[in-house]
């Protein structure tokens, strides 16, 4: 397994994703061998952290992510006939990135 249950829990439904106003210090940084990005903002007062935010980037890595890879992460036996259903969010996240209009 390539990552473990609780990366995958923080992955579905994140905590403290965004940004802070005015933040009281901040950093980013970006890792060359995979392109992912993330800055953390943060308060502080009396010498406590008192709130935190992050953001991140992936679009490159996003917009160029394999079937096969998606496969892979899933960790299942996918049935031909439910393939489609299974790589639909995959596509139309890639066609969205390259600025595809989806028919509705």
């Amino acid at each position: 397994m390539v990552y473990s249950d609780v990366i995958r829990q923080r992955f579905r439904s994140p905590r403290y994703r965004g940004s802070l106003p005015a933040p009281d210090a901040a950093f980013e940084d970006v890792n060359p061998l995979c392109g992912d990005r993330i800055r953390i903002e943060c308060r502080i007062a009396d010498g406590r952290l008192t709130d935190a935010r992050h953001r991140g980037d992936s679009v490159e890595e996003a917009a160029s992510v394999p079937v096969s890879t998606l496969l892979e992460r899933l960790e299942a036996d996918i049935r031909p006939t439910r393939m489609k259903c299974v790589t639909l969010p995959l596509s139309v996240l890639q066609g969205a990135l390259e600025g595809r209009e989806v028919a509705r």
